[in-house]
């Protein structure tokens, strides 16, 4: 099996070493390189583009949105897992809008932060679930301007939906279901089209907005 390929830009040396020699020791990731600022993770990014980049917010230099938005100019087809002990609302809204393909909170245990990145590296969005809570709280307490129609979302797909804010995979959702994660990819497709969402992590986004969670 192809390994996935890594790059961890933390500016913090004992957390990125730990974490650097867990993704070594991972038989299913490359640790292709790791960067301490944004301009030397585009340098790298530039020579070799990784699957995923793994990214901390409050870099030296550029920090670490402009980072995340030259990424996302420069190698669109890299995906982007933050990785932040930072979970205001704003900030993680305004790290989405800079086009992060998923929010994690650094108190992650390994082993499931490893689940995180092979799903973010497939294509899929993720939240941290405390971090869910937190834009849930930011985003009830805003007075909505205007009257959007709520998608008739089934009561399966709501279920559905509960688990991907949970941060649950396809296969985990399926167990919980009891039904296939061939299903749950079914379900998933039909979330993401009602809501009109690109990914996982925009659809939960646009259910908080709109109630359905």
């Amino acid at each position: 099996m192809t390994k996935i390929s890594v790059l961890l830009v933390e500016d913090d040396p004992l957390f990125r070493m730990g974490l650097g020699l867990a993704i070594r020791n991972h038989p299913d990731f490359n640790l292709m390189g790791e960067a301490v600022d944004g301009e030397s993770a585009l340098e790298s990014i530039r020579l070799d583009p990784p699957q995923i980049v793994l990214l901390d917010i409050g870099l030296p230099g550029i920090g670490g949105k402009e980072t995340l938005m030259q990424i996302k100019r420069e190698a669109p087809q890299v995906r982007v897992l933050i990785l932040t002990s930072r979970e205001e609302s704003r900030m993680v809204q305004a790290m989405l809008q800079a086009g992060a393909d998923g929010y994690c909170l650094k108190g992650i245990t390994p082993e499931h932060l490893f689940t995180v990145i092979k799903e973010v590296s497939a294509g899929n969005g993720w939240f941290d679930g405390k971090v869910l809570n937190t834009m849930r709280e930011a985003l009830t307490g805003e007075a909505s301007s205007e009257l959007r129609p709520v998608p008739t979302i089934t009561e399966r797909e709501k279920e559905v939906l509960k688990w991907i804010a949970k941060g649950a995979t396809n296969p985990e959702i399926g167990q919980h279901l009891h039904i296939s994660s061939g299903t749950v990819r079914v379900h998933v497709h039909g979330i993401l089209r009602k809501l009109g969402a690109v990914d996982r992590t925009q659809a939960v986004v646009l259910a908080m907005e709109k109630g359905l969670i």
